[in-house]
């Protein structure tokens, strides 16, 4: 803008040389012509790189008698542009509205020593040029700042889809952390005490030792088949029902576990399924290493705006402060669905591990 302006100056300051050669125009409009070009190009570039008010106001204050004076002495196209120049620039410089409307009601004026039909159809004229250059130049202003704003929005959106990308990923890696303590610990603490079991009865019932090793090798089979999973990054939803799940996973505890279900079983989605499933096995597995447990008892509660998960042993108990990387990845599923966790324990009185989530 600033260098169309600087050529349409220069253009105005040009027909004023012309005029003067070619017509003996008075030659001080010349001069006055060369120093208005002159602040109107240089000046005014340096003006608005200050950025300051007072600046601006007396650029308009120096430009807009200078245009009159140079009108007075030659009236002819060339001063005429230089006011359409003074106009654009003020709007440039962001002058105060009410002072540009000002400058623009004072232009006309320079028509007063016409007869009233002469002026008035000039001062029209002249009126309506700086103000279609007023508005010309506010629109392409605000056209301007609409391709800044959607530039700095282009690229605020490319930070937040960034940080959209980081956070998929970490929740991701937290997903397959969970899968792996979840699935793969539950299966080697099942295989591990399968293994004790058979080394323990092989030189007295090798038959029984057999039969033990096959479980657990079906155990490791499954084992590897959730490693697979979870080096995929894929979620597979359990087919069979909640309910199936959890009394298949009670009758491998390696330890007595009841199963009771209470409420009116409803249907869930695939990943509400899964928490309350990695929820009772992060219990019986807790239960089975740690707890010195005689029975375990599993609670699948369907309540009426919930469902609810919960195992509770007899074991040894604990202080009640019990952390560790499951309990970690049972909370982030169950914050994840809405839903909540609890884990009480006392000394020689057991621990209960609970799950309730939305649904």
């Amino acid at each position: 803008m600033n260098r169309a302006l600087g050529v349409l100056t220069c253009g105005a300051f040009l027909s004023i040389v012309f005029g003067v050669l070619g017509s003996g125009k008075p030659v001080p409009g010349l001069v006055l012509g060369a120093v208005f070009t002159a602040l109107g190009t240089l000046g005014f570039g340096w003006v608005r790189g200050r950025r300051g008010p007072w600046w601006a106001a007396g650029y308009a204050v120096v430009q807009l008698p200078l245009a009159f004076v140079i009108f007075t002495l030659d009236a002819g196209v060339g001063p005429t542009l230089f006011f359409v120049v003074l106009v654009s620039q003020c709007v440039l410089l962001r002058l105060p509205r009410p002072v540009i409307a000002l400058v623009i009601a004072i232009l006309p004026l320079v028509h007063l020593g016409m007869s009233l039909g002469d002026g008035l159809r000039e001062g029209i004229g002249t009126l309506m040029s700086v103000l279609f250059a007023a508005i010309i130049t506010e629109l392409l202003l605000r056209e301007q700042r609409s391709r800044r704003e959607l530039a700095e929005a282009h690229e605020k959106l490319r930070d937040y889809a960034a940080q959209a990308e980081r956070l998929a990923t970490a929740q991701e890696r937290n997903r397959v952390a969970r899968d792996i303590h979840d699935g793969l610990g539950h299966s080697l603490t099942v295989v591990q005490m399968q293994v004790k079991a058979a080394r323990a009865v092989l030189p007295t019932d090798p038959a029984k030792a057999d039969e033990v090793l096959a479980k657990a090798q079906d155990q490791a089979e499954n084992a590897l088949a959730e490693v697979r999973r979870s080096v995929r990054a894929l979620r597979e939803p359990r087919p069979a029902p909640l309910p199936d799940a959890l009394r298949t996973l009670a009758s491998e505890a390696g330890i007595p576990a009841r199963l009771t279900v209470s409420g009116t079983e409803r249907p869930l989605a695939d990943e509400q399924r899964e928490a309350l499933y990695r929820a009772a096995q992060e219990g019986l597995t807790n239960v089975r290493k740690h707890a010195a447990a005689g029975r375990a008892d599993v609670e699948l509660e369907y309540a009426e705006s919930s469902v609810r998960v919960s195992v509770r042993d007899d074991g040894v108990g604990a202080d009640g402060t019990a952390t560790g990387y499951g309990l970690v990845g049972l909370r982030e599923r169950a914050e994840h669905l809405g839903g909540e966790v609890a884990f009480t324990s006392t000394p020689g009185h057991g621990s209960a591990l609970s799950m309730e989530i939305p649904g």
